[in-house]
Parts: C-alpha cells; sequence; structure tokens
C-alpha cells in the first residue's frame, strides 16, 4: 500500500472508529485508549495523525460538511439544472441535523461545551466559516443555473440559513416534552421558500 493510501486508510479508519464509539458512549465517555483498542492502530500511529480526540471531533464535523458539498456537486453535475435535485442533497443534511442521535450534533454540542480552549475555539470558527461559505457557494450555483432568483442576496441567506441549522442542531439536543412544532422539515420548506422567492 502507497503512503497516500495507507494514510487515508488510517484517517478513515479513526473517524469510522471514533464515529461509532460516539454513538455508544458519547463525546465526554470515550478515551483515546477506546480508540486505539477499537481501531487497532497504536498509540503512535494515532498521534501521527492528530493530538487528541477533539481534533478527531472536528474531522468528523468537517467530514459532513463536506460530503453534502460532494453530494450537491454530484447532484448538480448529473443533468439538466433544477432546484429540487441540489436542494434535496442539502435536505439530507438538514433532517439529520435535527436527530438528536446524530453524532455530528453530539460533537458540535461537545465542542461548543469546549470554546474556552483555543484550539477548539478556532476549530469551531473555521467550521462556521466554512459552512457559510459552502452555502454562499451553493446558492450562487442555483443563481449562475437560473434555479435561484439574482435577487436573492447569497451573502446574508448563507448566513442566515447556518443560522439556523446551528440552532435546530442545539435544540434538537434539548429533549422535547410534547415535541417542537418547527423542526428539520419546515426548516427545510421555509429555506426553499426563501431561494425561490421573487
Amino acid at each position: 500500500m502507497k503512503q497516500e493510501e495507507r494514510r487515508e486508510h488510517t484517517i478513515r479508519l479513526l473517524l469510522e472508529t471514533t464515529e461509532g464509539l460516539v454513538r455508544e458512549k458519547g463525546c465526554h465517555a470515550i478515551t483515546m485508549k477506546d480508540i486505539m483498542e477499537r481501531s487497532g492502530l497504536s498509540k503512535g500511529a494515532i498521534f501521527h495523525y492528530v493530538k487528541s480526540k477533539d481534533e478527531l471531533y472536528v474531522w468528523l464535523l468537517q467530514k459532513r460538511l463536506e460530503e453534502t458539498n460532494r453530494q450537491f456537486h454530484l447532484e448538480v453535475a448529473s443533468g439538466p439544472p433544477t432546484f429540487e435535485g441540489p436542494m434535496g442533497k442539502i435536505e439530507e443534511s438538514i433532517q439529520s441535523f435535527g436527530n438528536p442521535q446524530d453524532v455530528t450534533n453530539k460533537v458540535l454540542m461537545y465542542l461548543l461545551g469546549k470554546e474556552d480552549e483555543p484550539i477548539i475555539a478556532e476549530a469551531l470558527r473555521q467550521y462556521d466559516e466554512r459552512s457559510v461559505s459552502l452555502s454562499r457557494q451553493w446558492i450562487e450555483v442555483g443563481q449562475q443555473h437560473g434555479v435561484i432568483p439574482p435577487s436573492v442576496d447569497a451573502a446574508k441567506t448563507a448566513e442566515l440559513f447556518v443560522m439556523l441549522t446551528f440552532g435546530l442542531r442545539v435544540r434538537s439536543s434539548i429533549p422535547q416534552g410534547g415535541g417542537a412544532v418547527f423542526g428539520a422539515e419546515e426548516l427545510s420548506s421555509f429555506m426553499a421558500r426563501m431561494l425561490q422567492s421573487r
């Protein structure tokens, strides 16, 4: 196995292992020893790529965001321009944001509790910036293909959508007695209406 393939394999194994452990134990209970035992990787092999479990958590957040971006662009490239296809890929992510058991929601809540640590604060800032940047790009792609009106302010709308999805993620972690009346589906519909308004 070539060095780059080995690197990709190791990172994929670390992320899959960490994701599985977060599902089982939650973020607080996981130790690097758990990750070593579950992945079969040595301490040296793990620390060659990351300094802490928190760094792995940041990678999990980034992985989800980049996967949504990849799916969006695959849908855009798959045929004639439509609003529904690419928006459907974004809606899939929004649905997971409303799920309290979603791994990235658990990770985000955990990291938000550690925002006073400079490394975590910087990682959260970068994640927020990347989220807004991709949202803006998606809107602009829709405008370039004529499925989103040019009157939609891509920058402000992207900021609003990221703020709303972050709110949905935080809210999903709060136990709901009677259930919320505005969830992932309603947010997706609201976003679609905003993007198609003239």
